[in-house]
């Protein structure tokens, strides 16, 4: 059986390496002159910013209602690899007292922009920094990682305590609560490392690779493969026959591709799975919106690849 997981339309777009923020928009903000500045938070209302849209969400969920947080790339359907920040988003990561972003040269622009606007109250929470990953990790898909979050949330809690004291002890609680709501994920996977050990997978990008080594699998894609796709290199042809291979040969028991990003190697790769029977799961970069929390996405995750391993066929749509 074939499984498709679809959380909405799927954007056709190369991957490229991630670009910089347009010249335009570090102008206006160096300038303080953003044609549409963002509407200034309520009194005693932090002002927070997520880079990437999953951020941003367990910035919420920490902050609750004494945080206005913004999310920078939040459609589910661009390529993050290309995303160039608007005047009105420089603006607000200007502005903002909190910032989460992931590092690794995933978000770039960012740097960029708080270089153009500096502000020595502003508190940056960068993932990579945080977690003590050196420039050479290979995977910035740092939210996949069962660990991160956990941290993020840490972080996230005590920044906030610092910047709003009188409201410490309620973003500490909130930051224990989501750990906690984490436990669905982490025995999901436990549950389908269990069920189905070393179980033989093929990817076409790594976004998802930290959940899949979470759960035991054996990713059989080679790891150059992975790469030149995220970063828009055309892989070599050896890499792509072994591709092809594991497909033709049944080496593998699901494909999990981007469906946030395809060119037209990864629909090849795609025919060529279901062609052969081999189930399709589709996953996503950054959070689908709306309808998700981090915690219910990244389940949503795993129960889609458990029940591609069982060879049920089921859609998952917004």
């Amino acid at each position: 059986m074939i499984i498709v997981l679809s959380y909405g339309a799927r954007m056709t777009c190369a991957a490229r390496p991630i670009v910089g923020v347009v010249a335009f928009a570090v102008a206006m903000v160096a300038s303080a002159c953003s044609p549409t500045l963002p509407a200034a938070p309520p009194a005693g209302v932090v002002s927070a910013v997520g880079a990437e849209n999953e951020y941003a969400n367990v910035l919420s969920q920490i902050g609750g209602r004494y945080v206005q947080v913004t999310s920078v790339m939040s459609n589910p359907n661009t390529d993050p690899h290309t995303f160039e920040a608007s005047p009105q988003i420089a603006a607000e990561v200007a502005d903002a007292r909190l910032v989460i972003q992931n590092g690794l040269g995933y978000d770039s622009f960012m740097n960029r922009i708080e270089a153009a606007a500096p502000d020595s109250r502003r508190r940056v929470i960068d993932v990579q920094a945080l977690l003590g990953l050196p420039d050479s990790t290979p995977n910035p898909h740092l939210w996949y990682k069962p660990s991160t979050m956990p941290a993020v949330a840490n972080a996230a809690a005590s920044d906030l305590a610092d910047l709003d004291p009188a409201h410490a002890a309620f973003f500490r609680a909130n930051a224990r609560r989501f750990i906690a709501s984490l436990a669905a994920w982490r025995q999901a996977i436990a549950k389908l490392k269990a069920q189905f050990p070393n179980a033989p997978v093929a990817t076409s990008e790594p976004v998802g690779d930290y959940m899949l080594e979470a759960a035991g699998t054996l990713n059989r894609t080679p790891w150059a493969l992975q790469a030149d796709i995220m970063n828009g290199i055309d892989p070599s042809p050896q890499d792509v026959s072994l591709e092809e291979s594991l497909f033709a040969h049944h080496q593998v028991r699901v494909f999990l591709y981007n469906q946030q990003v395809t060119d037209g190697l990864t629909e090849s790769f795609l025919h060529q799975a279901q062609q052969n029977g081999i189930p399709v799961v589709g996953v996503y970069e950054t959070m689908p919106t709306p309808g998700y929390t981090y915690q219910s996405w990244m389940l949503a995750e795993v129960q889609a690849l458990r029940r591609a391993l069982q060879g049920r066929q089921s859609t998952l749509k917004l």
